[in-house]
């Protein structure tokens, strides 16, 4: 076989193996069973998760990673949770507050520099007037909040999760859990455990047999239920894990995670089964696996239409199927662990719209076999995952779901069919920065070239138009099942139907003449602005139904987009700055 036809297959199959290196579990730290502590179910925000899950979520909320370097050591979710739990005076010097604010720093008494990272002990001075300020400003509605405001709010919210964790086990201060057990009736003791049962952030206590699925408990409605004579058995096993891994023995902790999870295994085993699943979930990252795979297959495609194309166009395609087939497994897991469609919230709809787009690219890629049909794939691909990395630090992605979207049937059919839609509409919006790139950059575009782009082009707006109006009709028919009304010219209502008509409008300005070939790339360019706006923009707005919250960090991010997008059609109309360019047809 020539060297041309096995390279490609070469590098589609080690990335394969790098992605199945990914799910390999760590190993122990300092003798502790870390995955195994992590991999124990609790209920949290209304679902039962891994312990894994609690811990990467909530350091994401609180520093916007999934792990970080302390004292030349990288510490994992995990760990640093345990910390948080057993070890607070331990945790507690730990950086993992990130403040860029200088009117918030300035609140703390520290003056900007390239350190973003702070212990909760160097903000434990200063968190009465904290809290002070973030009071000050919670009454003010979030598009109305100065930037100060926003931002010392934002600070509260994370402290006041750190301190939940910190005092969810067991408080902080106090000898711990194995002390509570031995001192239940005491004079002292109800307070504490009540004091337990209000701040703690999560259930580690499962249902007893018998009890509905959903009664889990805190330790401190454990220890309550204890003091009147029912005595929970995880609670001397999370009381033994507690000590043990406070005083640094790995055995007794290691012996109280695995006599846990055998507990949970042998009465509720479909909780630590759906845990476990949701830890190789985690560990594998699937979504950001596929972002990376993008950016490789990106770069070898560009260098490819400057050498060796025969070998490394291939590769590209190699390095995008093998990105797509992570993707498309990390959508699947996904919806195996919801129970869901794959469109849940904004989070799952970015995942579900770079695939469709990664979808549709590889389909032009085998019809044209130019290279474009895998830039403009990895590009939105790699995008689409961008934005989702960014919306994921705002918490559980899985989270429950609102009463107004709770129904499997429409998000399988409306919400789907209109993100598609959306994806169809970037893409053409990609192809179309990719031809305007291309036409100033290239002193001689090969015109055939430039015909299969406007080809593309025209093709994928067809395939939009199509989705998003059936999207659209499909939601109009779940508003009257929901709200008694078909269509009330709400705001997202309105952003999906101003995506139908420009994907209209071009395709019959082309049919009539009024755009050739730049006029219909700069048209669909601005039909990202259009998706852009009815996506995020009704967020913006913070009204309508359809409103769930205002993202102020989003603004300006949406804001540049669009800049770019406008410039970006200027320069689709301008002449070639190179050469003579292509006249269109």
């Amino acid at each position: 076989m020539k060297l041309s036809k096995l390279f490609p297959w070469l590098v589609g199959a080690v990335a394969l193996a790098c992605v199945f290196l990914a799910l390999l579990p760590s190993g122990k730290v300092r003798g502790f069973d870390v995955a195994g502590f992590g991999s124990l179910p609790v209920l949290e925000g209304g679902r039962v998760k891994p312990m894994d899950s609690v811990a990467r979520n909530s350091l994401l909320m609180i520093r916007g990673q999934q792990s970080f370097r302390d004292g030349g050591k990288t510490l994992s979710a995990d760990e640093w949770l345990m910390d948080l739990m057993f070890r607070p005076q331990v945790a507690d010097q730990q950086p993992v507050f990130r403040i860029d604010d200088p009117d918030v720093l300035g609140l703390i008494g520290l003056k900007q520099s390239s350190n973003r990272y702070f212990s909760f002990q160097t903000l434990g001075p200063h968190l009465e007037e904290i809290q002070k300020q973030a009071q000050a400003a919670q009454p003010i509605e979030a598009q109305k909040r100065t930037r100060f405001q926003g931002a010392v709010v934002n600070l509260f919210d994370r402290v006041y999760l750190y301190y939940k964790l910190r005092n969810t086990m067991q408080l902080a201060g106090t000898p711990g859990l194995a002390f509570e057990l031995q001192t239940l009736g005491a004079p002292d003791a109800a307070q504490r455990h009540a004091d337990l049962a209000q701040i703690a952030q999560f259930r580690p206590l499962p249902p007893l047999p018998g009890q509905s699925p959903d009664a889990w408990q805190s330790t401190g409605e454990g220890l309550r239920a204890a003091d009147a004579g029912t005595v929970h058995p995880a609670l001397s096993l999370y009381a033994q894990a507690s000590l043990a891994y406070a005083s640094g023995d790995a055995q007794g902790f290691n012996s109280a995670v695995k006599a846990l999870e055998a507990r949970v295994a042998s009465e509720r085993p479909e909780f630590v089964s759906h845990a476990d699943h949701e830890v190789l979930f985690n560990r594998a990252q699937p979504f950001y696996l596929g972002m990376l795979l993008y950016v490789m297959a990106l770069i070898v495609v560009f260098v490819s239409w400057a050498w060796k194309p025969e070998i490394l166009r291939p590769s590209a395609f190699a390095l995008l199927c093998v990105g797509a087939f992570v993707h498309t497994a990390g959508l699947i897991f996904r919806i195996v662990l919801q129970g869901r469609p794959p469109v849940t919230n904004l989070y799952s709809s970015a995942v579900f719209v770079g695939w469709g787009a990664v979808i549709l690219g590889l389909i032009l890629e085998r019809l044209y076999k130019n290279g474009f049909g895998t830039a403009v794939a990895t590009a939105a691909g790699f995008a689409s995952l961008i934005v989702a990395q960014h919306l994921g630090t705002d918490g559980d992605t899985m989270e429950m779901m609102r009463a107004v979207l709770d129904s499997n049937f429409w998000l399988a059919t409306h919400v789907v069919t209109i993100t598609i839609g959306y994806s169809g509409t970037f893409l053409a919006g990609a192809i179309a920065i990719g031809y305007t790139i291309r036409k100033h950059l290239v002193a001689d575009p090969d015109p055939e070239t430039t015909r299969s782009l406007v080809s593309m082009a025209y093709g994928i707006i067809c395939f939009a138009l199509f989705f998003s109006f059936v999207g659209t009709v499909l939601g109009g028919i779940w508003a009257d099942q929901s709200w008694g009304r078909f269509w009330g010219w709400d705001p997202k209502e309105n952003g999906a139907l101003l995506i139908v008509l420009w994907n209209a409008i071009i395709l019959h300005a082309r049919w009539a003449g009024y755009v050739r070939e730049r006029g219909l790339m700069a048209m669909a360019i601005f039909g990202n602005v259009m998706t852009s706006l009815s996506w995020f923009g009704v967020n913006m707005l913070g009204v309508g139904l359809h409103s769930y919250g205002f993202m102020d960090k989003a603004f300006w991010a949406l804001s540049t987009f669009i800049a770019t997008q406008v410039v970006l059609m200027g320069l689709c109309l301008l002449p070639p700055l190179r050469g003579r360019g292509h006249r269109p047809a």
